[in-house]
């Protein structure tokens, strides 16, 4: 009986997420469309907008059936603030969209695959979000990004949290932040939801509602050491996670 029960609900999760798909595209074609035809500057920003817009869109849109609930207000307070890096644990395929939901002069670092998928990669490139393919490009225009007074997104674990508290950080963002003279702010994303987090299938329904909050942290000024700063950064971050409830897969 409880299997007949949750179908329905399971479906309904799916819609939602048939919704993002269907949305990511349209902005993808669109986005296709626009960037052989604007200035490189006037199309940053167009992209950058257009996907913060469109996904804070959909946060409205499936926010009335209450199986995904989202607070990320804390992130208001550095909407417009110039030349920032934003450093965020990462336990789920969500996070980029929360972030960047309210952060609209944001760029990403993505992987280089992912500027080829059809859902992202079009969009990726108008707002010139940065390929990780190659380090040392990557620190480049990360770097000359930010100089622009541009803000810049990081999951620093490099993937999806698999190890409590946090994955151990990955190198480059302090020494972006060193040649950038850029700030640190560090970001929490707090769930307890299992759902799109490592190893957890797109179908699989987990237990309801889905619900993620964004708070800040501590902020870190750039450091000539960026190794140290690193570490300094990743126990601050891994000293500030909230517990997870326990999940089975």
């Amino acid at each position: 009986m409880r299997g007949v029960l949750m179908l329905p609900l399971a479906l309904l999760l799916l819609a939602q997420l048939l919704l993002l798909g269907v949305m990511s595209l349209a902005w993808n074609l669109i986005a296709l469309l626009l960037h052989p035809l604007l200035p490189r500057e006037r199309g940053l920003a167009v992209g950058r907008a257009g996907i913060a817009y469109g996904y804070r869109l959909y946060w409205s849109l499936v926010a009335p059936f209450g199986m995904l609930r989202l607070d990320a207000s804390a992130l208001d307070a550095l909407r417009d603030e110039p030349r920032l890096i934003i450093v965020a644990n990462h336990p789920s395929l969500l996070d980029a969209l929360l972030l960047v939901a309210r952060l609209p002069k944001s760029a990403c670092i993505m992987k280089a695959s992912l500027m080829h998928n059809p859902f992202l990669g079009a969009g990726a490139r108008l707002a010139r979000y940065i390929r990780n393919d190659s380090t040392r490009s990557m620190v480049r225009l990360a770097v000359e990004d930010l100089k622009r007074g541009g803000q810049l997104v990081v999951f620093p674990e490099g993937t999806r949290t698999t190890q409590a508290p946090i994955n151990p950080f990955r190198p480059a963002v302090t020494l972006i932040a060193k040649l950038a003279a850029a700030p640190i702010q560090t970001v929490f994303i707090d769930t307890d939801s299992p759902y799109l987090g490592k190893g957890w299938p797109l179908w699989k329904l987990p237990p309801l509602p889905i619900a993620f909050s964004v708070r800040l942290g501590e902020r870190f000024a750039p450091a000539d050491d960026a190794n140290a700063l690193l570490e300094e950064i990743e126990r601050s971050v891994a000293a500030g996670m909230k517990p997870r409830a326990a999940t089975g897969h």
